[in-house]
């Protein structure tokens, strides 16, 4: 399992509130992988955003399913620094009609 593996997984993890992926949102901040655990950072469109814990759970369910083997994962919520509609991709801002 390497960094674009994982990413290719997180874009089945759909924005509930936009219905577009994380990782073309942007919300995907960090993947690191070590021998004994995977850290992801993502953020959230807005800290009043609800629904933090049900993205943590898709991704969580995701990787795991997609990689049997997965150990240890911490996802971590950040604030820092603040998510912008410019860290979404070319597809994204298609998708939500933006140019």
């Amino acid at each position: 399992m390497n960094r674009e593996q994982i990413l290719d997984t997180l874009k089945s993890v759909l924005d509930p509130e936009v219905g577009v992926n994380i990782v073309d949102l942007g919300l995907v901040y960090k993947v690191d992988i070590q021998p004994e655990e995977v850290h992801i950072q993502i953020t959230m469109t807005s800290p009043a955003c609800p629904l933090h814990g049900v993205i943590t759970r898709n991704i969580d369910k995701v990787l795991r399913q997609a990689f049997p083997g997965l150990g240890k994962m911490t996802i971590e919520v950040v604030w820092e620094p603040p998510w912008s509609p410019d860290l979404m991709s070319a597809s994204a801002r298609q998708q939500l009609g933006w140019k």
